[in-house]
């Protein structure tokens, strides 16, 4: 405890007496500790043979994943350092959506290279300059190796899918999977001058266990997990007019409450009767605007699902506003919020709706949309526990194919980027003076943790693969990389294992982000007292 201050005058009460503080050299290795520990968790699941993980929650819920993302939110980290790590995995996810593990694993490791500086009374602000300095000089490297690709090229964006499913439970179904993955983002994308822009909401993706990962499919339209709301009304319309309601098809209900007193029971019969009329007026309004297919996002009264059954109107209601919304964008319709406004042109159009059973459900499926802005993937899976990962690799390739559509740069992949770097930070560091040199030359090591873990994770000599590695890099032959699935050195350009370039952008400067963060600690307080009671100290 360091809460209290020793002076001539006394003892000086600074912080709570419950208060915990760590100091110095003890602060900084306890938080490189623990930043080390995350790193070492999700390290065996890098790569194409990395092995995956499963998380157990407090309430029995099983996840079976290697996405270092997932991973981490899963698991519930105490320690402050930790928790660190965790959002650089996060932030990598939301940005660039791959790489997370590489993230992890890279700000492990300068941490654990800059500790080995500290052991050498390295000052930690020198080793944060050093780093910073190399991450930029990297970022450079990085940018004139990368070889520009067109934005809408389906061969190079077809690699760029496959690569991030090498690493995933679907590497073998790989091929189909990212030609389904490539299409929808292309069917979204939308180009402005030179430039394209993805928007990933527009894709809906349904998931249901049953049938096998290749029986995942791309839908030119919308499917909703809904069903026909009448018995009476057809499941199939070919060349369907799509009408979009924001409104209930019911009488509604006065704002206060009121009461109506009746003498007479034929009074009762108008109430009624008039009630009839009123909806029947709606659907007749429906029918005349030339719908066969009305999608609501309200609720559908009994009668007024009589009065569309009559007219051939196939309903489905209760339709969330984020469908109605992507339902609007693949169709080309327009959702309506007064059915008396509804016309012709407001409605969308499809080649084909149909229910159909996808396993023990009804799904109501609009397909054959012309030029559907909004698509669906549907995943299939022999469990929901594959389902759950597969949706979460294409979750990732879906990103990474966004990432070079938006910024059409690639890399090889197999940390050949990371042994390129490595090697030219080792020489461009002997150009400076003081200790930063150090810092630099440590950097440049630590890259090579990535080369080396895939390397370790195919069960492949960690020694002499990096020799030969080292080796072929000084020679020039700046795509050598890792070849985990042959476990062999290979040219991963020639291998076709490719790498979005803002992805290894966002990982270096997330890594580098985050090790200078850990590493300009040097006094950790924690204060008790809170709602959860006294703390501790921070880790144990």
């Amino acid at each position: 405890m360091a809460s209290i201050q020793q002076t001539p005058q006394g003892p000086v009460l600074v912080l709570k007496e419950s208060a915990f503080q760590q100091k110095g050299k003890d602060a900084q290795k306890n938080n490189i500790a623990a930043a080390k520990l995350v790193a070492d968790l999700v390290k065996t699941s890098l790569g194409p043979r990395g092995l995956d993980k499963m998380l157990v929650d407090p309430l029995g819920d099983v996840t079976i994943t290697n996405d270092g993302a997932t991973i981490l939110k899963e698991i519930d980290v105490q320690h402050p350092a930790a928790k660190m790590m965790v959002e650089i995995s996060k932030t990598v996810d939301n940005e660039v959506g791959d790489g997370t593990t590489s993230s992890v694993v890279i700000a492990g490791s300068l941490l654990e290279k800059a500790e080995q500086l500290l052991n050498k009374d390295v000052h930690s602000t020198v080793i944060v300059e050093g780093y910073q300095a190399a991450a930029e000089k990297a970022l450079e490297l990085l940018s004139q190796i990368a070889k520009q690709v067109t934005p809408d090229d389906r061969a190079s964006l077809l690699k760029i899918a496959k690569t991030s499913m090498q690493s995933k439970l679907i590497s073998e179904d790989s091929e189909p999977i990212s030609k389904i993955v490539v299409d929808a983002v292309l069917k979204i994308s939308t180009k402005k001058a030179e430039k394209f822009t993805v928007d990933l909401d527009n894709i809906k993706v349904e998931k249901k266990s049953g049938g096998s990962i290749q029986d995942t499919a791309l839908i030119k339209g919308i499917v909703l997990d809904k069903e026909i709301v009448h018995s009476g009304m057809p499941t199939k319309i070919e060349r369907a007019k799509i009408a979009l309601i924001n409104t209930a098809l019911e009488v509604e209900k006065t704002e206060m409450s009121a009461e109506i007193r009746i003498n007479d029971p034929t009074q009762i019969q108008m109430f009624l009767d008039e009630e009839n009329r009123m909806l029947k007026t709606m659907v007749e309004k429906i029918h005349e605007a030339g719908a066969n297919v009305l999608l609501c996002q309200k609720g559908i009264d009994d009668i007024a699902q009589h009065y569309l059954a009559k007219h051939g109107i196939l309903a489905v209601r209760r339709v969330k506003e984020s469908d109605m919304t992507k339902l609007a964008k693949a169709t080309g319709g327009r959702v309506s919020t007064n059915i008396d406004d509804l016309n012709e042109k407001d409605l969308g159009n499809a080649d084909l709706v149909h229910q159909k059973k996808v396993e023990s459900d009804k799904w109501l499926f609009i397909e054959g949309c012309r030029n559907p802005q909004s698509v669906t993937l549907l995943i299939r899976g022999g469990s929901q526990r594959i389902v759950d990962e597969v949706d979460r690799s294409i979750h990732d390739s879906l990103m990474v194919v966004k990432d070079v559509i938006e910024k059409p740069s690639i890399v090889g992949g197999g940390g050949a980027p990371e042994a390129f770097l490595a090697s030219h930070l080792k020489e461009w560091a002997d150009s400076f003076d003081g200790r930063e040199q150090l810092a630099v030359k440590k950097f440049a090591e630590a890259l090579e943790v990535i080369p080396l873990t895939i390397a370790e994770n195919a069960g492949m000599d960690p020694i002499d693969t990096m020799i030969t590695l080292r080796a072929k890099q000084s020679q020039g032959q700046k795509w050598t990389g890792i070849d985990a699935r042959n476990t062999k050195i290979a040219d991963m350009y020639s291998q076709d294992i490719v790498e979005p370039l803002v992805v290894k952008e966002q990982i270096i400067i997330s890594a580098t982000e985050t090790a200078c963060m850990i590493l300009r600690i040097d006094d950790v307080i924690a204060i008790s007292g809170g709602p959860s009671g006294a703390p501790g100290p921070p880790g144990m």
